[in-house]
């Protein structure tokens, strides 16, 4: 959905209504749980290492329940208050070339596992309105080997609106951005917490 003004909280509220009766674009639904990208998509895989120690695992658990991987300043997400939960629908708002953008999607599901090491994850799909058309995964994990705590984000999609197809170059530049400015938020968050 496009805009020339920035849709105030009414207008949000209601495209986040609309949307929440909508299916997902893409048949594969939680084929990021095993990172089993369907054929045709665009893959993303980017991670960070945030520290080390139990300490640190808790702290970005919190901040990933917090959402405090979309804390930027082009981006503004609408969601419920409280921690991701498998059928929230979200709103995400950016300003494009002078006029607003909203992207609609889904929490598909939110996972914590002990094995084979411990993680707490989850994935949001993408909505009709939305521009790209896909799943994406944000996951904290501890691995008890060498007790390093990584931030992962995974994600497949291709362009699913005409304009997204037109700015492919764009978009997947904004996509990277996205990717980039998540992880260090994530280690923002941590680091503001250990110190």
């Amino acid at each position: 959905m496009y805009h020339f003004r920035k849709p105030d909280s009414a207008q949000l509220a209601d495209f986040i209504k609309a949307q929440s009766q909508q299916e997902f674009t893409y048949s594969q639904v939680e084929a990021t749980r095993d990172q089993s990208p369907p054929a045709g998509f665009r893959v993303d895989h980017n991670r960070i290492r945030l520290g080390q120690g139990a300490a640190v695992y808790e702290q970005a658990k919190q901040a990933l329940a917090d959402w405090q991987h979309y804390r930027f300043d082009w981006l503004h997400l609408q969601r419920p208050d409280g921690p991701p939960a498998a059928g929230q629908t979200v709103a995400a708002l950016a300003q494009v070339f002078g006029f607003w953008v909203m992207n609609a999607c889904r929490v598909v599901y939110v996972l914590e596992e002990s094995e084979p090491f411990p993680r707490f994850a989850f994935a949001y799909g993408t909505l009709p309105a939305h521009a790209e058309c896909g799943e994406e995964r944000f996951q904290v994990e501890w691995h008890p080997d060498d007790d390093s705590v990584w931030y992962d984000l995974y994600a497949f999609s291709r362009p699913h609106t005409l304009l997204a197809k037109f700015a492919f170059p764009y978009v997947r530049s904004k996509q990277k951005q996205f990717a980039r400015e998540s992880l260090q938020a994530m280690q923002r968050a941590v680091t503001k917490n250990t110190n």
